[in-house]
């Protein structure tokens, strides 16, 4: 009898989930840790206790993927660009214009080629890919000037995060990208070190640019998800009953997440360009995705056998 409760714990014991998350509450990303951790707690039986840490908390989102594979972070919700140094697969996603539209983004990702993505991934890395969640667009901001054409992006120094196609991206249309952590972003807008730089609809507005930065443009030159990751090291911890738990809790969550931010996405650009004072401009986006589709060839051409054919996966889901 001893030997059976002392064996309690391993198969069933209460497991503590530390989940992380970089941005500010209130943010996309606190839309899907919060209906997780609301969801595991239910679907364990209280067996599962998820916390979650906002706001770099547990720290930054270029550091949270090596220590999900350390094992020192349970979970994290990532941004996908900031696993590209990590998994270079992931820039296939980063390359501009690369979904036609969100139709086509939720195709690819909650079908076979996300799984198999996601299945890529965990073998390459040992993380667990948990859910996809919400597809935005990155909405571009600037203190310079409005954007009516390319040429308005000229010489602009933008923020961008430490990923290459990005880089090059802003590269293509003529600004001058200055790759910084997304906890230095702030600080570099308000002191001008940067003049511009593009995040989530939602996030521009929690992290309140709209005080900072006058002009607001709907490139929608990237598209953006943000994934719930999970190591394995907690996810060795659960058993059986705990395991289907998480994963039930991350995929309903993940819905949760695209329903909520969809409805939310056209009231948040209402309220930056409205209550919040930014100025918008129309403007011709045909040269951006004509620059677009130069990077997204670069890319193709350069790459592997592995990026190329998820390229290409892509770009037929489109069809």
């Amino acid at each position: 009898m001893a030997l059976s409760l002392a064996a309690q714990p391993a198969l069933a014991g209460d497991v503590v989930i530390n989940l992380g998350y970089a941005a500010a509450e209130g943010s996309s990303y606190a839309v899907l840790a919060d209906k997780f951790e609301e969801l595991a707690e239910e679907y364990s039986g209280g067996s599962i206790d998820v916390k979650v840490r906002c706001c770099g908390q547990l720290m930054g989102e270029d550091e949270a993927f090596k220590a999900m594979q350390l094992g020192t972070v349970d979970m994290h919700v990532i941004t996908g660009n900031n696993i590209s140094p990590h998994f270079p697969l992931m820039d296939a996603f980063v390359l501009p214009y690369i979904f036609e539209d969100k139709a086509h983004a939720y195709r690819v990702l909650e079908g076979e080629v996300g799984q198999n993505f996601a299945g890529q991934l965990h073998e390459a890395t040992g993380v667990h890919l948990l859910t996809f969640g919400f597809v935005g667009d990155r909405d571009f901001y600037n203190s310079r000037n409005p954007i009516t054409k390319m040429e308005d992006m000229a010489g602009l120094k933008v923020r961008v995060p430490k990923n290459q196609v990005m880089i090059d991206t802003f590269s293509e249309f003529g600004a001058a990208p200055i790759p910084l952590p997304w906890a230095d972003t702030p600080t570099a807008l308000q002191t001008g070190t940067v003049e511009g730089a593009d995040n989530g609809t939602s996030f521009i507005k929690s992290q309140k640019f709209y005080e900072i930065m006058p002009h607001f443009t709907v490139l929608e030159h990237f598209t953006y998800f943000s994934p719930l990751f999970a190591s394995s090291r907690i996810m060795d911890k659960l058993d059986d009953s705990q395991r289907e738990a998480v994963m039930r809790a991350a995929h309903e969550a993940g819905i949760y997440q695209k329903e909520e931010m969809t409805k939310q996405v056209d009231g948040i650009r209402a309220f930056l360009t409205g209550e919040g004072g930014m100025k918008t401009a129309e403007f011709d986006r045909s040269d951006f995705i004509a620059a677009g589709q130069r990077v997204q060839d670069k890319y193709s051409a350069d790459k592997g056998d592995d990026f190329k054919a998820l390229v290409a996966e892509i770009r037929a889901a489109a069809e």
